[in-house]
């Protein structure tokens, strides 16, 4: 299997951002990792290796991408305010630097396929949500979807715009009319340890909620009470999800 480590320069931040590209053909599925972390963590907690056979057999191409949680959502030093404002340069490296290079990578502009783990489900729905002419569909795994009251002081505009559970509140006319025929999220959770705990559960029924409130197409799919906020539950998951969109 090709696998290379890319170092794409991030302009809005100043700084590089590590992607790790595997397989030579088929979709683009972007990957965004989970809370602070690297490019590698898929790979290195076997998510990679569950969907190999697809990377194979040349029906999918994957491009994990580093965070920039650290200094944006969990930067306790920062009003929250500001903390979606540092946000806003991880998401302008993923759309003007990193897509691009996707793009150059695959023979040209397609769609693609945004994914992630707890914390990176939330960065995979609002990418989906917010670029759908990008990544009109989104594979969210054990996600929250507001993050409103993740840190201090005053909501502001870059919260609202980087919240899906408020800016999906208030979608409307054509914009919406256009989200409803471009965007697909599909909304797994397990139900069983620190699924309660860290609000994934919750957060992911009142998201499927607010998506079926304005009609945008999604599915909910809640697996059972043995099945835990970890990685296992989220290799079997993604497994059972992705080949039919490949």
């Amino acid at each position: 299997m090709r696998r290379d480590h890319l170092s794409i320069h991030a302009p809005s931040i100043g700084a590089p951002g590590g992607v790790i590209a595997y397989g030579h053909y088929g979709r683009p599925l972007l990957v965004f990792p989970s809370q602070q972390g690297a490019a590698y963590d898929y790979e290195n907690n076997g998510m990679i290796g569950a969907i190999s056979h697809l990377i194979d057999e040349g029906r999918l191409k994957v491009y994990a991408v580093d965070s920039f949680d650290a200094v944006s959502w969990d930067d306790e030093n920062l009003p929250l305010e500001e903390r979606a404002r540092r946000h806003s340069l991880y998401e302008d490296w993923i759309v003007h630097q990193v897509v691009p290079c996707i793009y150059e990578d695959s023979g040209g502009a397609q769609e693609l396929i945004a994914t992630g783990c707890s914390f990176g489900a939330f960065h995979a729905a609002n990418m989906c949500l917010k670029h759908a002419d990008i990544c009109p569909l989104a594979i969210c795994l054990s996600g929250v979807y507001d993050v409103g009251g993740h840190g201090w002081g005053e909501r502001g505009d870059a919260v609202y715009f980087n919240n899906p559970m408020d800016y999906t509140s208030n979608l409307g006319g054509d914009h919406l009319e256009w989200l409803r025929g471009q965007a697909n999220l599909v909304l797994v959770a397990g139900q069983g340890m620190w699924e309660d705990t860290t609000g994934a559960l919750e957060s992911t029924r009142a998201f499927a909620g607010r998506l079926g409130e304005k009609g945008i197409r999604h599915e909910l799919d809640l697996w059972g009470h043995d099945v835990p906020h970890d990685w296992p539950s989220w290799r079997a998951q993604l497994a059972h999800h992705l080949p039919r969109f490949v």
